[in-house]
């Protein structure tokens, strides 16, 4: 995962490529590596040239002052570590046997041990852990004298299980550059007798503006010449090129009508980002990214706090579920702004995680540094790389969600749910209260979320879900609404909590989330024929807790209904009791109880999104709201 940038042109190949994965840091990185072919001297035959370093992308830049290189083409990649540590071995770009094909690589090859076996069986050479290095070993198996490097690809995609963009370089067919997408996100530049690839604008906005988009399934030959695509079984296809006349940050739109919808779009991929390399199934085990908190101090942590702000407040709550589920240990939740002013006691004997999507929220910067001086150990969960947050505290948690320009927080929010869960398993396995077998249960769900998370978003016909005219019709109903109330029981209320937030941020209507089983203790005095109320009724059929809580949150939402309110229920798919209980229904996927409220949160996004712009607000940018709060 993270940057990839190729180029072939006339420019020193070095400059364009390292300044494009300087634009890429946003998204995390390891390690950092380049693969060029330098011009042949004397009629020699090219040899690749590879300068990789462990580290940033300053210790690359060390390794090539040292070691210069140049070229007209190459490949340049940053790297996270999922297959092997974050060494200079395991950096890409990797090379097969005889260093004539080069491979950089976004995404994880599931079925990579299979095809490493067999390979190595008919004498392929291994040097790296990395799964990247068999997509090298495999397209070196299928080449032939005098065929073109794109014939091979093909031939090698074609065997591969996973997710991957990848940009691929042979001296055997100079000056060109492959480029694969089934999954991550790949753009091709087109400039001046000069092309381009990156897995994100940004890479190569400075040097053109024409670019498109690669789709699944595409394989991109880029030569001096232009660039020709064709799908995996090598028929041609088109796509078309977009002029990008904005500034950078506006180019990542990415033909959504609003950032918002956009990101929310990329859930899925933000998910699992966010898991990828973290869990093993073969051993039950999760992994935290950096860390100066020993296993012994995580067994010796009597309690947990967690401090956040806004929806990653919410996040922390059901983070609470998680951890005290999994790790059997007692978590509190505050707010940042208000942790410092009670006088909170905490010190050595507890972790203080510090949640914030931006990492430079000024109240859990405050919260971190006032931990710190009581003597905790501090652990950031945040997004962007390099943060205050992820500077100071101890370890820091990373979620990978990428850009999130939309001030109303999407992808971020349940990219941070998927790293508490992450969290939860980590803990829970450190300090025993978790077996490796119900932990690989769990992992094994988390792996199949990302797709249950594209069921929400793209419904099959007859399948369940909400397309987005179910969601237009519900804006139609509701957007003249001046109340909203949204109600949840256990690890549902803090969705309930988020789906009331983000409905106020970008619709500007009064909505508030209550815990369902409060509504007797007051809010039903509320409730008549003009109140509209989003109930989460989903459930885990094999959890008797989820159950329960079902069927009495069921019968809050009849309780509702005895009173003229109008009903919005999130509920499972085939779930026909609710749905014939409630007005209006969106289905979701079934999945264990601490993982359906990622799920859960989509719907109530796009809900809000919806009558936000039937409303005619500015979705991306709501009044009075800034997207990094950096003051108290």
């Amino acid at each position: 995962m993270c940057g990839i940038v190729g180029y072939v042109g006339a420019k020193p190949v070095v400059p364009v490529v390292l300044d494009g994965l300087k634009r890429l840091e946003y998204r995390g990185y390891d390690s950092a590596g380049i693969a060029v072919v330098p011009a042949a001297v004397n009629g020699d035959a090219p040899k690749l040239e590879i300068r990789r370093a462990s580290g940033k992308l300053r210790n690359l830049e060390e390794a090539i002052r040292l070691r210069p290189l140049t070229g007209s083409y190459g490949i340049g990649h940053t790297r996270w570590a999922t297959h092997g540590r974050p060494t200079e071995e395991n950096a890409h770009p990797h090379r097969d046997c005889h260093d004539e094909i080069v491979v950089v690589h976004n995404g994880i090859i599931e079925n990579y041990l299979t095809l490493k076996r067999r390979l190595a069986a008919e004498g392929h050479q291994f040097r790296t852990e990395t799964d990247t290095e068999v997509i090298a070993h495999l397209i070196e198996s299928y080449s032939r004298p005098g065929q073109p490097l794109e014939e091979a690809v093909r031939q090698a995609v074609g065997e591969l299980t996973g997710v991957y963009a990848l940009a691929i370089v042979s001296v055997k067919d100079p000056e060109k550059i492959v480029a694969v997408r089934n999954g991550p996100p790949a753009v091709i530049g087109l400039g001046e007798d000069e092309y381009f690839v990156a897995s994100d604008v940004p890479a190569i906005l400075h040097h053109t503006r024409d670019v498109f988009f690669l789709a699944d399934g595409d394989l991109a030959v880029i030569t001096r010449g232009g660039v020709r695509l064709m799908d995996f079984a090598g028929r041609p296809v088109n796509r078309a090129v977009t002029r990008v006349t904005w500034d950078p940050i506006l180019a990542e739109k990415g033909g959504f009508q609003h950032f918002m919808l956009k990101e929310i779009y990329e859930q899925p991929r933000a998910v699992r980002d966010t898991l990828l390399g973290r869990l093993s199934l073969d051993r039950g085990e999760a992994f935290l990214d950096e860390m100066e908190i020993g296993e012994e101090e995580i067994r010796r942590f009597s309690s947990l706090r967690i401090v956040a702000c806004g929806t990653s407040w919410h996040a922390a709550l059901a983070g609470k579920f998680m951890i005290e589920r999994l790790a059997r240990v007692p978590v509190e939740v505050d707010y940042g702004s208000e942790f410092r002013y009670r006088d909170p006691l905490v010190g050595p004997e507890q972790l203080v995680v510090l949640i914030s999507q931006s990492g430079e929220t000024a109240d859990t910067i405050a919260a971190l540094r006032q931990a710190r001086e009581q003597g905790a150990k501090t652990l950031a969960i945040c997004n962007v790389v390099g943060g205050m947050l992820a500077r100071e505290a101890h370890g820091t948690l990373y979620t990978h969600a990428g850009p999130e320009i939309g001030v109303a927080s999407t992808k971020a929010f349940t990219a941070q749910l998927a790293a508490l869960l992450v969290l939860a398993l980590y803990l829970g396995r450190t300090r025993g209260a978790l077996a490796a077998g119900a932990a690989t249960e769990l992992m094994e769900q988390l792996e199949r979320l990302p797709g249950k998370l594209e069921a929400i978003l793209h419904p099959a016909a007859g399948r369940g879900g909400a397309s987005e005219e179910d969601y237009g019709a519900l804006a139609r109903r509701f957007h003249r609404c001046r109340d909203f109330l949204y109600l949840g029981r256990g690890i549902h209320y803090p969705i309930a909590l988020e789906g009331a937030l983000k409905l106020k941020e970008i619709s500007y209507i009064h909505a508030e989330g209550y815990p369902a089983g409060e509504m007797k203790h007051g809010p039903n005095a509320l409730i008549d024929e003009n109140l509209p109320v989003v109930v989460l009724a989903a459930r885990d059929p094999d959890d008797a807790g989820s159950v329960t809580r079902y069927e009495k949150t069921l019968s809050n939402l009849r309780e509702v209904k005895a009173r003229d309110g109008q009903v919005i229920a999130i509920v499972n798919q085939g779930d026909t009791e609710a749905r014939a209980a409630a007005d209006h229904a969106i289905e979701i996927p079934s999945a264990p109880e601490l993982l359906l409220p990622i799920l859960e949160a989509v719907p109530l996004q796009l809900l809000a999104y919806h009558i936000g712009v039937r409303r005619g607000c500015d979705v991306d940018q709501p009044r009075n709201l800034a997207k990094s709060v950096t003051v108290e």
